[in-house]
Order: structure tokens, then sequence, then C-alpha cells
């Protein structure tokens, strides 16, 4: 007999009955340690802040760490799917990761909601990643926004230097279509591992090249390695990160060195500074009370936001859900599935989402602003 039954409650002193179903389990699994942990910590935190019921139900979010590892990403999964019985799957931090989840989740026909950036996690929507959505905005989007800084600023060449992985190589692919798009030429183009301590072969490819610019393919604190490197080395030119370096550990690691980046990111990381018009600004507002709330100020990076934006979801879609099947069954787990491609209009920490069959992300330009670090601070770059 299964555990999670649909059971009745009656009161008895009106004679009502009314149906209790089981509990909401939400399996995470994220990157609290390892070269991704600047990434899975605020993450963490946040689910900690994520409502605990839903359209009248009790949510559990049962949180495991893969320790930037893939193979233990993978592990979770599945444990979390076969041993808890979770309705969905929330995680992992990096694309890598959850890339190789998706076979785990599509198998069990279990909804995953990916907080890794690359537009591969969702795309192209086949079989198998019809059970996949993601809240971070897709690389295209944000290569774009470079790209269109870099021609507006005068450069004409760039070079590129990113992780040795699907994150790195997914923003390869797609700023190279933007630097084609803007008319900039790619002269060099160099590849490094997260967990490097050296970097001196590519840099001095790339200083022989004489870009323009340079755009560092990394997220968290190894970002800081290929342009400290430069610094070191006198390269003037001008310095780009993606939006996977958004948070306090990347300031710090990368200190002075850092000074003058400019990069993509979602609205959260300078709220603040948005013009009241800015729709999204509202919504970016109260994620950073909550988060301040529980950790202190100056704690906020758009890796949590993701993670809330995440909640902001599943706040949307459970209810319809709940109206289809009980939690604990194969049904309320499609149902879910087909609950989150309707979620329409849900303002987020990131953007407002507007999903679909084919499109499980739902952000548009409302999520991307440009930023600058100046005196190891995140500042707004109003659109000339």
């Amino acid at each position: 007999m299964q555990l999670k039954k649909l059971a009745l409650l009656c009161i008895a002193s009106v004679g009502i009955c009314a149906p209790v179903w089981a509990d909401i389990n939400v399996g995470v699994t994220v990157s609290s340690t390892g070269p991704a942990a600047s990434l899975g910590i605020p993450e963490r935190n946040t689910i900690a802040l994520l409502p605990t019921s839903i359209g009248g139900q009790k949510v559990n979010y049962i949180v495991l760490d893969d320790a930037s590892d893939t193979t233990q990403a993978v592990t979770n999964t599945r444990k979390l799917i076969s041993e808890r019985n979770v309705d969905m799957v929330l995680g992992s931090s990096t694309t890598p990761a959850s890339l190789a989840m998706i076979d785990v989740v599509s198998e069990a026909q279990t909804p995953m909601i990916s907080l890794g950036a690359s537009a591969a996690i969702v795309e192209p929507q086949d079989g198998k990643k019809r059970w996949v959505f993601k809240t971070p905005q897709n690389d295209i989007m944000m290569a774009l926004a470079i790209a269109e800084h870099m021609a507006a600023n005068g450069v004409k060449t760039a070079a590129y230097v990113g992780f040795s992985d699907a994150y790195g190589e997914g923003w390869a692919k797609e700023f190279s279509k933007a630097l084609d798009l803007k008319k900039i030429k790619l002269v060099a183009n160099e590849r490094f591992s997260r967990t490097d301590t050296s970097v001196t072969g590519q840099v001095l490819k790339i200083m022989g090249a004489k870009p323009d610019a340079v755009l560092v393919g990394g997220s968290g604190t190894p970002a800081a390695l290929p342009q400290k490197t430069l610094k070191e080395r006198g390269y003037t030119g001008k310095y780009y990160q993606t939006h996977g370096v958004a948070n306090a550990d990347f300031l710090r690691v990368g200190g002075k060195d850092v000074e003058g980046t400019f990069l993509p990111a979602g609205p959260v990381l300078v709220a603040d500074q948005l013009p009241a018009t800015n729709p999204v600004r509202k919504s970016a507002l109260e994620y950073i009370q909550a988060y301040e709330g529980a950790h202190g100020k100056g704690g906020v990076s758009t890796f949590g936001g993701h993670a809330w934006d995440a909640g902001q979801v599943l706040k949307a879609a459970i209810p319809v859900a709940l109206k289809a099947a009980q939690p604990g069954t194969p049904q309320f787990r499609v149902a879910l599935r087909d609950a989150m491609e309707k979620v329409h209009e849900v303002p987020g920490a990131h953007g407002i989402f507007n999903m679909s069959p084919t499109d499980h992300l739902g952000l548009d330009q409302r999520a991307r602003v440009m930023v600058k670090i100046e005196n190891g601070r995140w500042k707004y770059q109003e659109s000339k």
C-alpha cells in the first residue's frame, strides 16, 4: 500500500468531509561545496525562504549537496526520485551537472527546474527535455547584450577564454554568433578548467592577438583567474564577464583586478538602482528583502535569485496541478509539468516568466541589464 494516498478529513461537527493529500516533496541538489560553491550556497540559502505551503498543501524541500560534481548530481537525483519519491527536482547549480541530470528525470517522468544557464538544458524541446525547465537567462540573451555594449563602445576585435566544459563551450558558440551580428572579429578563442591554478599559456596567446576586449566565459570565483592573469601581464583593453560571476565572492576574489569589468546580469543584482518604471524592480526587491532579512545586508547574488524564481514558478503551477491529481503520484508529476508550461506573467527576481510548450524558460529582454564593477560594487549602466 502506498504511504502517500488520499485520506479524508471529516469535520464531525458539521458533517463535512474534505480531501487531505500527501505532502508535496521537492528534491533539491545544488553545489554547496566545490568550485561552484559560490553559486550553490546562496541557492541553498534561498531554498529555505521558499513557501512551505502552496495551494493549501504542505511543501517539503529535501536539499542535497552535489559538491560541484556531475556524477554526484546524477546520484543525488536518482536518490531523490527513487528513495524520497519527490514530485519534482530543482537543480543543479551548473550547466554540466544539469545536462547530466536530464536522462534521469526524463526516464522517471519527473519535472525538473535547472539553475544552470545554458540554453542547451531546455533546447530543443525534445522527448527528454520536455520534463526540464530553467530559470537563469539563456547565454545567447546575455551574449547579445555584451556584443551590443562592445559595438557601442568602439570594440572591433575581441578574444574569448572560457571553461573547458558545457558552460564554456555554450558561451563560445553564442558569443561568436553575437559578434558576427555586430561585425566584431574574434581573434582568440581559449579554454581553461574550473580547477586550474594557472592560465598563463592561454593569456599569452590572447595578448599576442591584441584584442580590443576580452570576455571570460566562466562562473563563480574560478572566472577571476584569467582576468587577474591578464592584468598581471599588462593587458589594458576592456574586460567582460558573463552573468555567471554575479556574486560577492567574485568581487572578493577578483579585488582590484576586476575593477571596470562589464557584464550582463539579472535586474536583481542592481534592483535598488533601477528606475521606478522597471517592471522587475518590485519583485526583485521583494527577494532582496527576504534574503537580507535572513542572512544580513549585502549577501544577495543572482544565483540565489534563480532559486527564488523557481519557487515563484512552483507557486503559480502547483495550485493548477492540484486540481488534476494528488501529490506523490505519476499523475501529479505530469500535471505539474503541464502547469509549468502555462505559467503566465509571473514576476521573479530576474524577470517576468511566460512559459509555453516550446519555451521552458519564459524570460524576455526585461530579464537583463548591463552592469559595471566600480569601487568593488555593482553599478547599473543605463541604456544609451
